[in-house]
């Protein structure tokens, strides 16, 4: 028994939209990352760090080491908050670290990370 070629067609769309809404409701019920698991990879990131991992300069003070767990927790979200202004010395920066934590929400989410720049000022 052979299948026609027009059926296999069929089969694949079918099976393409199948997934594609699969995929569209589940991105619909995803959970924010927890506070917990973020706190974890924040502490695996230090420990990456004290090892050396990230080189001699993340160990070169408490802010230092403070910069690189962030960016290590999440690079694509140091990029947009704190790369072009990296924490100083003694620096306690509120409204950056909302920003930061709001845009690790929005990442675990999947949702866009347009207007996070800025949003707690």
């Amino acid at each position: 028994m052979t299948i026609s070629p027009k059926k296999v067609l069929l089969m694949v769309i079918l099976g393409l939209i199948t997934l594609l809404f699969l995929q569209d409701s589940a991105a619909k019920h995803r959970a924010p990352i927890p506070e917990s698991v973020i706190q974890q990879k924040k502490n695996d990131c230090y420990a990456d760090i004290e090892i050396g991992l990230w080189g001699e300069q993340c160990k070169s003070s408490v802010t230092a080491k403070e910069n690189c767990a962030l960016k290590c927790l999440s690079p694509i979200c140091y990029q947009l908050i704190y790369e072009s202004d990296p924490l100083e010395e003694g620096e306690k920066d509120v409204s950056r670290s909302s920003e930061y934590k709001y845009c690790m929400h929005r990442v675990s989410l999947g949702e866009s990370l347009d207007g996070i720049r800025g949003s707690f000022i």
